[in-house]
């Protein structure tokens, strides 16, 4: 196993039951069932297949010989008729009938759109962990004062949970993006060759309601309660394109988050989970990187780039179809997934152990809290009758003598200099009364309060995400 590539979403990122998605072995059990329920609907509706037929199909959907199927392959050169020919010699009696008036879409297309349906609700169970675990932690630190950023420098005081609920914000969006996807997926049925149905037409001799009923019974099978109203020999391309636009979208939220919690944890005011025999660094043996979040940041650029796929393909589709689809989607589209589950599983991991380090974090507050809490001391010593004016310069000045004392690495003396200033009428002690962080964090617990009352119906019965990953 060592002597050849093997990528390494599949042997270290993503989980057990989305590699399995996306097996071998799943999508020819796929095929099969597909094959299975044409055979049905076609006995049912009257053409000359029977019971037994069926019944034999339906027995050996798991018995797939693979080696059979790859050695016909060689010789066809035809991946679907080779499984057609390997799934004849697993039921005998049914050779005959298998993938009967049916064109190779019909098992390809419809088997990706059911692993590709199976796969959305699967990330979107992993994606309201991310939100339960991020709605447990800003309820808990949601009235926390803690230094706000813009263009990443000291700006008003926010909390720590108020930060968490733009994450979240971010991830609500995505799951209203993966449910409409979802909500708008269709069948592509079994169409025919160019999407006319001629082969059904002749089958069953002109009757147009048992082709309408063929499908209808084949996708409510499968879970779909529609199919395309018009296509060619594939279902549109625009539907993948729909598919990987959404977990791009979750890598967005995912980065966002990621890349703000590996610059918090630089200033060691937040961390992320980290083992008690982890080691941060070959050489420095002290240090803690933000490894995970830094590997969420590293693979949500692989998926935002693999997006790009999609779109390129549904664009250069010709007529009814072409085969230049088939090798980029076999690597763009399961890729996408595993990417997507890999991020997600990662983001389950850092969000259930963020660690806040709350002492840091208050000592930042109370060290840039006096410059933030300059118009308020102003309007102060204007009520106790000084002149706002006055009082607006006096501040300047002494805002940037205390930021350049500050920067010859000296502690922050704004206040001392603002209390020697008579026009201020205040005492050191008197201001730095006013100064309480809680003054000064606005409608941020309120705001929480308001946003997880939104939240939390969503969430209700989503067990928490074990956050075991292998790193």
């Amino acid at each position: 196993m060592y002597e050849k590539y093997e990528s390494p979403l599949s042997s270290r990122y993503a989980s057990d039951y989305m590699l399995h998605l996306f097996s071998h072995e799943k999508r020819i059990q796929t095929w099969r069932k597909l094959w299975v329920a044409l055979a049905r609907a076609e006995h049912k509706l009257g053409l000359p297949i029977t019971v037994e037929q069926v019944a034999e199909l339906d027995a050996h959907v798991d018995d797939i010989d693979f080696e059979c199927a790859a050695q016909r392959e060689i010789e066809v050169r035809h991946d679907v008729m080779a499984h057609v020919y390997a799934y004849g010699k697993a039921a005998p009696s049914a050779a005959g009938i298998i993938h009967l008036g049916a064109t190779s879409c019909y098992v390809t297309d419809n088997g990706d759109l059911i692993l590709y349906r199976d796969g959305l609700r699967y990330l979107r169970g992993e994606l309201l962990g991310v939100l339960k675990n991020l709605a447990a932690f800003a309820d808990e630190y949601k009235a926390m004062p803690t230094l706000g950023y813009t263009h990443y420098q000291p700006a008003q005081l926010v909390t720590v949970g108020k930060r968490a609920t733009l994450w979240m914000q971010d991830f609500l969006s995505d799951l209203e993006e993966l449910d409409y996807v979802l909500g708008s997926m269709k069948f592509l049925g079994c169409r025919g060759t160019t999407g006319t149905e001629a082969s059904f037409m002749d089958l069953f001799e002109g009757d147009t309601a048992k082709i309408d009923e063929m499908n209808r019974q084949i996708s409510a099978e499968f879970g779909f309660d529609r199919c395309f109203d018009v296509c060619g020999q594939t279902y549109p391309r625009k539907v993948d394109s729909r598919i990987l636009n959404c977990l791009s979208s979750i890598a967005q939220s995912a980065y966002r988050m990621a890349n703000d919690i590996r610059l918090l944890q630089h200033d060691r005011q937040l961390e992320e989970p980290f083992e008690k025999n982890q080691i941060g660094s070959s050489a420095m043996a002290y240090k803690r990187n933000p490894m995970r979040s830094e590997r969420i940041c590293s693979l949500a650029r692989y998926l935002m780039v693999d997006a790009a796929n999609a779109p390129m393909t549904a664009s250069v589709q010709w007529m009814e179809r072409t085969l230049d689809d088939s090798a980029n989607r076999r690597i763009s589209m399961p890729e996408g997934f595993l990417c997507a589950d890999a991020i997600l599983r990662l983001a389950n991991n850092v969000t259930r152990g963020l660690v806040v380090n709350e002492k840091v974090i208050d000592k930042t507050v109370r060290e840039y809290l006096p410059f933030i809490a300059t118009e308020n001391l102003m309007m102060e010593a204007v009520k106790r009758g000084g002149d706002r004016q006055e009082l607006h310069e006096i501040i300047r000045r002494c805002s940037h003598a205390a930021t350049a004392r500050m920067k010859e690495g000296e502690a922050c003396d704004l206040l001392h200099r603002l209390a020697a200033e008579p026009a201020f009428g205040m005492t050191e002690e008197e201001l730095i009364a006013l100064l309480q962080p809680e003054d000064y964090i606005g409608r941020c617990p309120e705001q929480v309060d308001a946003f997880l009352a939104i939240v939390r119906p969503m969430l209700e019965g989503v067990s928490a995400a074990s956050g075991d990953i292998e790193l």
